[in-house]
């Protein structure tokens, strides 16, 4: 006699299967997406001042074998769930991956075998929590719908403000090329930075992701053009382009929300490759926006911030403004201007392994500078728990680009990302309905 299977077991067996099926393609989509990081960086190289790089073909092997190290790190991914910490790990993630093809084939004169063990140690001890810390912390009370409706439309009502102010400094619509010239120029308020920092990378993308998810696409397409607005008056890229990647974001996440943050990097960066290798010159301006900020340029400030500190004292976190009355500091300048006055390659900002690691406490300590920004982007994690996984991508978008440009502590406190936090924390669990799903 035939023995009928348990309904409940042969579900669990596909789930399981399922999840195996998708973890491996995980695994084979990161192992993709670091020999595209690897050719874009190969066809970069006849661009690299001669000074920093050497491209010798037999350090190959060399460069492969350290990417390979990494790579061990790549089932972390696999067995991760979506959320913030995700997100901003795989860029993170990205950067190392690019520093240590780099460091092959550096010219410069600082321990390169001990600053890429540092790099691997620093990227592991920040994925570690980053990824499996997303627990939820308790809250007593949130905001009702219409509560969170007043605040949305404050939050938008103070954008455009913060746009209009920002404009009577200076409107002018420039091309791409001229920006550096005319930005240069520009004065500010310090409070009046640090709003169109915050605006730009939280306040924005957070409606526009509230808008679009809850289908009010003309509150969306308003959210969109304040954003843009801001071009003509603080010369930033960002704001150009910001409007375009939050789209993207949105569609990719559609279908698949699980391999968003990975192809969010892999695909615009192969298209760069596509696009140079069968046209040439004329698509130079989309590979240097592209390609270059999102990997390399990150990925070589790593590298620069090395050579540097191996000669010169450490910051020990002087850098960040209300530190610095209480540590010795032999920094005159801010160090974003002191990199451009060593290496004449503009205002040089980098990633939390650049400034709160090498320049901060050396390549020793560097991985523990790390974690301790890893368990911050988990705190991020925990007060996001509950809310759908594509409404923390969408309203998250613009921070793993800004993250991987610059130092940890200026996210945090120029760039709101204590903001967005609060904002996660606060938003109705609700609120999205069935498109809702907890992380």
């Amino acid at each position: 006699m035939t023995e009928l299977s348990d309904p409940k077991t042969s579900r669990s067996a596909a789930l399981s299967h399922n999840e195996a099926g998708q973890s491996l393609r995980i695994v084979l989509l990161v192992c993709f997406h670091l020999t595209v990081c690897a050719v874009s960086l190969r066809i970069a190289f006849p661009y690299y001042r001669a000074e920093y790089i050497l491209y010798e073909p037999t350090l190959l092997y060399g460069a492969i074998a350290s990417t390979a190290i990494l790579a061990l790190a790549i089932p972390l991914f696999a067995f991760a769930r979506t959320s913030f910490g995700y997100f901003c790990g795989f860029y993170l993630f990205t950067v190392v991956a690019g520093y240590l093809w780099i460091n092959t084939y550096s010219k410069f004169q600082y321990n390169h075998v001990l600053a890429g063990a540092s790099a691997i140690a620093s990227c592991v001890m920040l994925l570690l929590p980053a990824l499996f810390i997303t627990s939820p912390i308790g809250r007593p009370g949130g905001l009702s719908t219409r509560t969170f409706e007043l605040l949305l439309s404050l939050i938008v009502l103070l954008s455009f403000a913060t746009s209009v102010i920002a404009a009577t400094y200076g409107f002018r619509l420039v091309a791409l090329g001229q920006i550096y010239e005319y930005r240069a120029q520009l004065q500010f308020p310090s409070v009046l930075n640090y709003a169109i920092a915050a605006v730009n990378t939280v306040l924005l993308p957070f409606a526009f992701a509230c808008y679009a998810l809850r289908r009010k696409y003309w509150m969306a397409i308003v959210v969109l053009a304040i954003s843009v607005s801001f071009y003509p008056s603080t010369f930033t890229k960002l704001a150009l382009f910001a409007p375009t990647w939050l789209i993207f974001i949105t569609l990719l996440s559609r279908f698949s929300e699980r391999m968003t943050p990975i192809l969010s990097l892999c695909l615009p960066i192969l298209a760069g490759i596509v696009l140079i290798t069968a046209i040439g010159t004329p698509t130079r301006l989309y590979f240097s926006i592209v390609n270059s900020r999102m990997v390399i340029v990150p990925s070589q400030a790593m590298d620069i911030y090395n050579e540097y500190f191996a000669r010169h004292e450490l910051t020990h976190f002087c850098q960040i403004w209300f530190i610095k009355p209480f540590v010795p500091c032999a920094l005159q300048v801010p160090l974003a201007v002191e990199m451009q006055n060593t290496y004449v390659l503009g205002n040089f900002n980098a990633s939390l392994f650049a400034t709160e690691g090498i320049a901060s406490i050396g390549l020793w300590g560097a991985p523990i500078a790390a974690l301790v920004c890893g368990l911050i982007i988990a705190l991020g994690n925990r007060l996001s728990a509950g809310l759908s996984a594509r409404f923390i991508l969408i309203s998250a978008a613009i921070v793993p680009q800004t993250m991987i440009n610059i130092p940890f502590s200026t996210m945090i406190l120029t760039h709101g990302l204590w903001i967005l936090f609060l904002l996660w924390y606060l938003t109705p669990r609700n609120l999205f309905g069935e498109t809702a799903s907890s992380i």
